[in-house]
């Protein structure tokens, strides 16, 4: 029973700072010189990162896609499988949570320590509206940022794909991109620009949650940030399959 509560008051601590952000958002009534910089230390800082995991796991899949290719004499469809898998569900997938176990954590550090040293009560103290103030730069600046990250991972993971592929199974590179113009679809990538858009507002406003709701302690950073990022990553394997479901079961 107290997990049901708890569930819903989660919920509507959600639904509160979804509101204040929308309500701010419309005013135009947030720090929005804060937005550059949040543009860069939660996307621009964590690219590398990213599109190295991507560009690896492209390299496993295709290298498992090229293996049957090859025992079925269907090499020449290795490069579309790969493209199509890395847009519609490893790009946006792997990419949020590589974003979540460095971008969300930040997030959710930042703000906990903020509460332990009672900077977030002075705000509030002051009159500024928290959500408006801590959450919405942080939220516009990954908004920003994911949807660009993930086309990135969409594109280093392709390639990474045509590396092993031509390694493993001698595709060339005409045979391997030509598979890709057949198969992958523009819907393809519009589709998972729109994962990548629901997993920058998950990842940010659970992380900001934890952080503001952590402990005034410093215990209670590392708990904040642990929770932020199990949190984070559940939800995203979550609406993942929502999302799939939604945009592909047609």
């Amino acid at each position: 029973m107290n997990v049901f509560f708890g569930l819903l008051e989660y919920i509507g601590v959600i639904y509160f700072i979804i509101r204040d952000i929308l309500r701010y958002f419309v005013k135009f009534d947030f720090p929005v010189e804060y937005v550059p910089y949040y543009v860069v230390h939660l996307g621009y800082n964590a690219l590398f990162i990213v599109v190295l995991t991507i560009t690896f796991s492209g390299m496993v899949i295709s290298l498992e896609l090229a293996k049957e290719a090859v025992r079925y004499g269907v090499a020449d469809m290795v490069g579309g499988g790969v493209a199509v898998a890395m847009a519609r569900e490893f790009g946006p997938m792997l990419s949020a949570i590589v974003i979540i176990g460095r971008s969300g954590a930040a997030i959710a550090a930042e703000l906990s320590t903020m509460n332990a040293t009672d900077q977030i009560d002075a705000l509030k103290t002051m009159g500024a509206n928290i959500s408006a103030y801590l959450v919405l730069p942080r939220l516009i600046a990954l908004l920003i940022s994911q949807p660009i990250i993930t086309l990135v991972s969409i594109i280093s993971g392709t390639a990474g794909g045509y590396f092993m592929a031509n390694i493993y199974a001698g595709i060339s590179y005409k045979v391997y991109t030509s598979s890709i113009e057949r198969l992958l679809e523009p819907y393809d990538i519009f589709a998972g620009l729109i994962k990548s858009v629901v997993f920058a507002i998950t990842i940010v406003v659970i992380c900001s949650i934890e952080g503001i709701r952590s402990s005034k302690n410093s215990a209670g950073v590392g708990i904040a940030t642990t929770k932020a990022v199990m949190y984070s990553i559940i939800m995203i394997f979550i609406l993942n399959f929502v999302l799939s479901y939604l945009l592909f079961a047609k």
